[in-house]
């Protein structure tokens, strides 16, 4: 056994698809490279964990980090290591649609297979990652870890993984709300939606999923003004599950009145990120500035067109 397992992953972020690919729709996501996690792990007295949030015996770590706890003791119980330190770093904001807990997830199960000098194949990965993301959100998609895991953008349908390239002249700005997401409480109120208005929630999760094909087709046939529509529809849809809220809400109607081709939120919702999609990179810098001004907590910048992975 090495003296330290490393691990690494990144964020993602949900272009369409959020919600209904928990029931089998399509969806497109992408790495979000600039935002990373760190973990190391290596032999310790007793079990311990460091991270942003606690610092201690795991066993006493708070209830908000049982999916990282109960990992961790299923990674030791499977690969038969010795008591741990456990030291997480990452720069994913918390609760945001940014798959946080999924990255966090991916760099602990590497970074103890690092750490036994096992090889851990993609299955295994996001099984144990899997595992992690039911603890913290109930009823995963899959799609934050396939996304978390990878390196390039991925059209997920069904749990099944293909590479999607990025190729539209037009860019994207992602915005923190500075608002924790609820993606547990908003997966577990579509859930009960669709039990108390089958036929109506029933086509909402089918117009996503339609949705999500015609995004895909701007995509391909690089229109940026037609992706925006299909984006907007789709806030509409996410709307009408109450997966949004009236923060979410105004900001993406300010960023249409200035500037964005469509926009959207990203993730759970109820709090997180949106996305806007702009045409040029002028055009979404005014926009994160104008946003700030508005409170928005923190903007990134991808180019859709000239999209590049390491």
């Amino acid at each position: 056994m090495v003296v330290q397992g490393n691990g690494q992953s990144n964020g993602k972020i949900i272009l369409i698809g959020e919600h209904s690919a928990v029931y089998g729709k399509p969806a497109i996501v992408f790495p979000f490279n600039d935002t990373q996690v760190q973990v190391t792990v290596k032999a310790a007295e007793k079990n311990f964990l460091t991270s942003r949030y606690y610092i201690g015996d795991l066993q006493n770590a708070p209830e908000q980090l049982k999916s990282i706890k109960q990992l961790a003791y299923k990674l030791q119980i499977y690969l038969h290591t010795p008591n741990f330190h456990l030291n997480i770093t990452s720069t994913i904001p918390v609760a945001r649609g940014m798959g946080s807990s999924a990255a966090v997830a991916i760099a602990i199960t590497r970074a103890f297979f690092a750490w036994k000098k096992q090889a851990l194949d993609r299955q295994t990965l996001l099984f144990f990652a899997d595992f992690s993301e039911k603890i913290a959100h109930g009823n995963p998609s899959g799609m934050d870890a396939a996304a978390a895991s990878g390196d390039e953008p991925i059209f997920f349908e069904h749990k099944q993984i293909a590479n999607f390239p990025m190729n539209i002249d037009a860019y994207l700005l992602v915005a923190d709300t500075g608002v924790l997401g609820q993606t547990r409480a908003a997966v577990k109120s579509v859930a009960q939606r669709l039990q108390t208005f089958q036929k109506e929630t029933s086509s909402i999760i089918q117009e996503l999923g339609l949705l999500t094909g015609q995004a895909k087709e701007a995509i391909i046939t690089n229109q940026p003004e037609y992706l925006g529509e299909v984006m907007n529809q789709a806030q509409t849809c996410l709307k009408t599950l109450t997966v949004s809220n009236p923060l979410l809400d105004n900001f993406i109607q300010f960023s249409l009145k200035n500037g964005a081709l469509g926009a959207k939120l990203t993730g759970g919702g109820r709090g997180g990120c949106f996305l806007a999609l702009t045409k040029t990179k002028e055009q979404a810098e005014v926009l994160a500035c104008l946003l700030k001004e508005r409170g928005i907590k923190e903007t990134w910048i991808q180019g859709l067109g000239v999209y590049q992975y390491a």
